[in-house]
């Protein structure tokens, strides 16, 4: 699971960037995702070791980043399009499309490693 959270990671940081340059380098908010992908490689690479205790930790840590990732761009999501339809605005499509986009990498992660954590518990490996 190391392997696949830094591919994750690699798309979290590639969908950053594209929002960040696509935009004119105008809005640093826009670089949120490439901050959760640098978190997730950063303990994805921790994860990647032969003891099973420090692989189990840096796992954990990578799927809470997850999970707070996704909520954090599912809830800020909401109240971007909720906000700008209340003003009669329509909503940055380009802020919403990449939130969401976060949000769907970040909940399709999140489930792998629920799956693999399950898996690893029926196996007896924990």
């Amino acid at each position: 699971m190391a392997k696949v959270t830094l591919v994750f990671a690699g798309l979290l940081v590639a969908l950053g960037l594209i929002g960040y340059f696509g935009t004119g380098s105008i809005h640093p908010t826009a670089l949120i995702p490439t901050w959760f992908g640098a978190a997730l490689g950063l303990f994805g690479l921790l994860a990647i070791s032969p003891d099973a205790g420090r692989r189990k930790l840096f796992m954990h840590i990578n799927v809470t980043i997850g999970l707070v990732g996704f909520i954090g761009a599912v809830v800020v999501a909401i109240q971007g399009y909720a906000g700008a339809t209340s003003a009669g605005k329509p909503p940055e499509m380009i802020a919403l499309e990449s939130k969401l986009t976060m949000a769907g990498l970040l909940l399709i992660y999140v489930l792998m490693c629920v799956r693999s954590f399950i898996a690893a518990r029926r196996e007896g490996k924990v």
